[in-house]
């Protein structure tokens, strides 16, 4: 694969960054991709190392070094071939996912690994370029309807999939716009939503019809997950109405931080925050947007998402911004014989930290506090301690107490599970942390207890990826085709 002797030849080559004074006046992505030279060149360092632990990696099992062989020799037109084989949306994998298959590549034993990410977005916004992503209608019909529950990456690509085969294919999200946390979650200057509305006109070619203001059953009173639903449809009326349904929807529920002040004006979740700006951007009316600008931001959370908020509070202006994490701080590199070919517990540092950012590793937070006269009733800091962890117990350190000030935090502590209420209205079995009751083994993978109701994506299992998420849909159509027609040529 590649040049034989390429990944002794070739250094690796990470994509650019527009400078940070620049990217940070505007929500615009920043990444500068490869061109096609450099990444004929990234493509010669694939080994032909015998066993790809890179496919195994990737969650969708991307045939990856077939993909870099053929960016190495020119042949950019099969090399999409070869990409969209396995996944439907390269353009928002080669964006945001953090590439587990890069940390499976077999040069990263002890060298660098093939910039694997780099050259799938390379391939992605050539195609689109020069006109290759096209509609891939049905040949025929097969007179099943299917609704989908959800339209993020899960749903799309369940979706997608069940339409090329030949359904009637119904998308039903909340709100206004498709693309679930794909669309409200990640910040545009991650992925910007275009990349979505272009698969949205290729889907609707091939099919598919999608109903945008549409909540199907209910969400809990004083739910604070993003709903712009104007209309309610029943789960009997789907199941009435439809030949299967898959569930697809995201893990919404965040988890909270039920300490002193909670209730206080300026402590939100993260998914309060983010979709925000993200409806401002698209140009949604949007009444009383939470704002950073000018403010001490605190971020409760190391994660993606704490990071997003980190990377919206910069460009918002904030005064100042203070991302907290409960876990002591990993090493800066991974200890590759150890953790090798899966992924590493190692410091990553995103571009949103390099914007600006003080990082607190090993804290927890015990109090928020709140304001007097004309900040009565807000946050104006907040209480914190070390801790330490013993034989996996977090321990405070004695002594360690601090105030923070902090006139906006955000909880940005990660997702438990998704909205239940969805699931009871079906009637569908949760598992012991909330999910969708739905296994992947054998005949009735990806189905429920309830009769032609399947579940896919975080609604089954919990928080995750958004590659893990197109794989969950990819396969839970073949499923759901396999059900209704008796077998199915759609790929596992």
């Amino acid at each position: 694969m590649g040049k034989v002797t390429g990944f002794m030849e070739y250094e690796r080559v990470e994509e650019g960054y527009e400078p940070v004074p620049q990217r940070v006046k505007n929500y615009k992505e920043f990444v500068i991709g490869l061109n096609n030279e450099q990444a004929k060149v990234q493509g010669a360092r694939c080994m032909d190392c015998g066993t790809p632990f890179c496919n195994s990696g990737c969650p969708v099992n991307n045939i990856i070094p077939d993909f870099n062989d053929l960016v190495y020799r020119g042949d950019w037109r099969n090399a999409i071939t070869v990409l969209h084989s396995t996944n439907n949306f390269p353009e928002f994998t080669g964006r945001i996912c953090p590439a587990p298959c890069e940390a499976a590549c077999t040069l990263n034993v002890n060298d660098d690994p093939v910039g694997i990410k780099s050259i799938e977005h390379a391939i992605i916004d050539r195609a689109w370029a020069e006109g290759w992503v096209k509609p891939q209608p049905p040949k025929a019909k097969t007179g099943k309807k299917v609704a989908v529950v959800g339209s993020g990456p899960a749903g799309m690509a369940a979706a997608q999939q069940l339409a090329r085969a030949g359904h009637d294919v119904t998308v039903f999200e909340k709100n206004s716009r498709i693309g679930g946390l794909l669309r409200y979650g990640i910040p545009d200057f991650k992925m910007e939503k275009s990349h979505i509305d272009r698969r949205i006109a290729q889907m609707e070619a091939e099919g598919v019809v999608f109903r945008t203001g549409v909540l199907v059953g209910h969400l809990p009173e004083g739910s604070k997950v993003t709903n712009d639903a104007t209309k309610i449809v029943s789960a009997d009326e789907l199941k009435a109405s439809f030949d299967a349904i898959v569930l697809t929807g995201g893990a919404e529920a965040s988890r909270d931080l039920p300490v002193p002040g909670r209730q206080l004006d300026g402590v939100h979740f993260a998914m309060e925050f983010l979709p925000q700006q993200n409806k401002v951007i698209a140009g949604d009316k949007v009444k009383g947007q939470i704002m950073a600008t000018g403010k001490h931001v605190i971020v409760i959370g190391g994660g993606d998402t704490g990071s997003d908020c980190v990377g919206t509070s910069n460009r918002h202006g904030a005064a100042s911004v203070t991302q907290f994490e409960l876990m002591p701080q990993p090493p800066e590199e991974e200890n590759r014989p150890l953790t090798w070919p899966y992924w590493p517990y190692k410091l990553r540092t995103s571009s949103s930290h390099e914007e600006g950012c003080e990082r607190t590793f090993a804290i927890a937070t015990k109090e928020f506090i709140a304001g007097t006269g004309k900040d009565k009733g807000r946050v104006v800091g907040l209480k914190t301690v070390q801790v330490e962890w013993q034989g996996g117990k977090m321990i405070e350190v004695p002594g360690s107490e601090k105030e923070w000030k902090a006139d906006l935090v955000l909880l940005a502590m990660g997702f438990t599970n998704p909205v239940g209420t969805i699931l009871e209205a079906f009637g569908v079995d949760k598992d012991n942390r909330g999910n969708a009751r739905a296994t992947t083994d054998g005949t009735a993978s990806y189905k429920t207890n309830v009769d032609k109701v399947f579940a896919a994506g975080d609604m089954r299992r919990g928080q995750s990826l958004v590659v893990w998420a197109i794989r969950e849909g990819r396969q839970a159509a073949r499923a759901v085709d396999e059900f209704l027609m008796g077998s199915s040529t759609l790929p596992r």
